[in-house]
């Protein structure tokens, strides 16, 4: 299955998450509410998790992938976003401004046990997995950036980090933003990331 997140005018051009079939089809609406911004899918493939905004609160949501009642997983003040989850499903990863800079936090699948795993100057955003459940790379904007914004033209760069949440690490120097690294980015094996960038545009 792939699931997709779409703006239409039926929902006022709010994004909806759906599903479908690998081999294309009719897309079958997940979510009732938006907007939902999709992030990603479970291990075991029963649940879709993103952000959603409600009331003017950005926060995380997971849903079943057959559709149902959304299950809110962050309460706190400030943008929640970027979550995924580690290969294994005991975490969710996520990005969170409650503290006053964007930092990467991890939390149970049910939202438990809330976890801050970067605090520095930078602005850290969407942190993924790597396949062996090791490292985590994620994107991180200056400190000149709001926590709030990941626009899509700045210097910024991709670190990586052990799951210890040892001191990053710069692995690469991008002019990018939204859309870099928002979603799962590593290649199987782990020896690769895949990001978008707009260096060439500088």
């Amino acid at each position: 299955m792939i699931g997709i997140s779409h703006h239409s005018k039926e929902d006022q051009n709010k994004s909806i998450i759906y599903t479908l079939p690998v081999r294309g089809g009719v897309p079958k609406r997940v979510t009732s509410r938006g907007p939902s911004y999709l992030h990603g899918w479970s291990p075991d493939g029963k649940f879709l998790i993103y952000t959603g905004e409600r009331n003017g609160e950005f926060d995380l949501y997971k849903i079943s992938a057959e559709g149902g009642e959304e299950i809110r997983l962050t309460t706190a003040k400030g943008l929640d976003d970027g979550p995924e989850y580690s290969p294994d499903g005991k975490y969710i990863y996520f990005n969170s401004a409650r503290g006053g800079t964007m930092q990467i936090w991890r939390m149970k699948p049910d939202g438990s046990d809330q976890q801050q795993m970067t605090s520095d100057e930078y602005n850290n955003w969407f942190p993924h997995i790597s396949p062996n459940g090791r490292w985590i790379v994620f994107l991180s904007f200056s400190k000149e950036v709001s926590p709030s914004d990941h626009p899509f033209y700045k210097q910024d760069y991709l670190r990586l980090m052990s799951i210890e949440a040892d001191r990053p690490r710069v692995i690469a120097y991008v002019y990018g933003g939204q859309g870099t690294i928002n979603v799962h980015s590593w290649s199987p094996d782990g020896r690769r990331v895949a990001f978008v960038s707009n260096t060439d545009n500088r």
